[in-house]
């Protein structure tokens, strides 16, 4: 872990880019924003916010005490601020086992704070089909033990119910626990456009059925299409993130049990959302060489900010509803 003054310093040189990448270096910046150090000038800090936004790697600051910290007006530049050793560990395990996603995930999260919803979902959907072709994705996909298969079922994936001006929408997958299929994607879809094109919809609930919201996309799935760039054309074509968003100001979501990637990914872009006490929280795509590839790099950052959406990619932990709460990735919490 660098002090500020020698990672300014390091910032500075032309090599920063070979010493700090997953490829040729270290694959994590760390920087302890010392509170008893002096205040940097003007000229250090633009160099290091430069060199901060070129690293290929993540820059993480780990900085105690925030109301004394000389380097604040660093602070918004990196990728994670953590308070804590605790906190963290789980950053330092990501950047070591999957450190091309790693990478991928915090530029991403960088080049999206720029742009709109929809270049922001094409950004996220071009960088998830890069890791869809990488060796840590492939690694996942070769080490995961297949679930034998089952048959399908004969309920619609999603349940679509008209009552007066209200649509309600109920992922129907309670046997997988609303796991998002491609079944489950295209029927949504068809329900948001219907949404769209009728005005006399006015208001728009978005549910899971069981004691799931959704556990994220559906496992059994993952690495079945022919090919990364087919993937990016179907989520060019057919993306519920975009459509949600397109009628965000009528839609609520109504969250219980897991909202796991998707499950989450997808909810945030509600004008509102609610949960029960017992829903649970986790973005763990990373983990398999992956980014949220469901919207998540784009709705989420909208409700809690890009260094909070980096943690939870990262780190891959599960949060609860207090916590989520707190954030401001949900609204409300149902009794």
């Amino acid at each position: 872990m660098l002090s500020l003054a020698e990672a300014i310093e390091r910032l500075r040189s032309p090599y920063a880019p070979e010493d700090f990448s997953p490829l040729t270096g270290e694959p994590i910046l760390l920087v302890a924003l010392d509170s008893d150090a002096g205040a940097p000038d003007a000229e250090a800090i633009a160099a290091a916010v430069a060199g901060l936004t070129a690293l290929p790697c993540p820059t993480v600051a780990l900085e105690m005490e925030v109301s004394r910290s000389t380097a604040a007006p660093l602070r918004d530049h990196f990728d994670v601020v953590v308070r804590s050793q605790e906190e963290l560990e789980p950053i330092l395990a990501a950047t070591r086992r999957t450190p091309l996603a790693a990478m991928a995930l915090v530029q991403l999260l960088r080049q999206g704070a720029g742009l709109d919803i929809h270049q922001g979902l094409i950004a996220e959907s071009l960088v998830y089909s890069t890791l869809q072709s990488g060796p840590e994705f492939g690694e996942w996909l070769s080490a995961r033990t297949t679930a034998p298969a089952r048959e399908p079922s004969p309920e619609p994936p999603v349940l679509l119910r008209r009552s007066g001006a209200r649509l309600e929408l109920t992922l129907n997958r309670p046997e997988k626990r609303n796991a998002f299929s491609a079944k489950m994607r295209d029927s949504l879809v068809e329900g948001l456009r219907a949404a769209i094109c009728d005005s006399s919809i006015t208001e728009v609930i978005l549910r899971g059925s069981g004691p799931d919201f959704c556990s994220g996309g559906d496992l059994d799935e993952f690495g079945t299409l022919p090919d990364p760039a087919t993937a990016h054309a179907i989520r060019s074509t057919r993306n519920p993130g975009r459509l949600l968003a397109h009628c965000a100001d009528r839609l609520r979501a109504e969250l219980q049990g897991a909202c796991v990637g998707a499950g989450i990914e997808l909810a945030a872009f509600a004008r509102q959302v609610t949960a029960s006490q017992d829903a649970f929280f986790q973005l763990p795509e990373v983990a398999m060489g992956l980014v949220p590839g469901a919207g998540g790099t784009v709705s989420i950052p909208r409700r809690i900010g890009r260094q909070r959406t980096a943690y939870l990619a990262l780190s891959g932990l599960r949060f609860d509803a207090a916590t989520a709460h707190h954030w401001g990735l949900i609204d409300e919490i149902r009794a």
